[in-house]
């Protein structure tokens, strides 16, 4: 790792470049990586993205949709492993804080994240629902 990442704000990273790091993180295992179609789409829709870059390497990633007044959704967090444990993804959450305004930030957390959320300061909220696509609303 370099002595210095860059942090960059928007939705134009090379989409490759963003699929090969959801791979190299844990959370490729949670989206559709094989779909690249429906992975522009949702880099794309974003209107909130922060990337951390190593050099010329993409090694983190904030993706969100943000009203940047009440409510911003923070949908994916990536970091390559190789570069974890190194404060990239407290930053890239500080960095997506910093541009929502005054939105609180809201997130889905992955299994092996939920002890992780707490120590940034997070607090588990006991009433989030969920409901797939192609489920009958009822």
């Amino acid at each position: 790792m370099s002595d210095t990442l860059e942090y960059r704000l928007g939705n134009d990273p090379n989409l490759e470049s963003v699929i090969e790091l959801y791979r190299a993180s844990t959370l490729g295992e949670r989206r559709p990586v094989d779909d690249a179609e429906r992975m522009a789409a949702m880099l794309k829709n974003a209107n909130l993205v922060v990337t951390a870059w190593d050099d010329d390497l993409l090694v983190g990633i904030a993706r969100s949709v943000s009203d940047f007044a009440f409510c911003t959704y923070l949908s994916d967090i990536a970091v390559r492993k190789s570069h974890q444990c190194k404060g990239i993804g407290r930053e890239l959450i500080r960095r997506t804080r910093e541009e929502s305004g005054r939105a609180t930030v809201i997130l889905l957390s992955a299994p092996a994240a939920v002890d992780y959320y707490p120590r940034l300061g997070f607090f588990q909220h006991s009433s989030a629902w969920t409901i797939e696509p192609g489920a009958e609303l009822k």
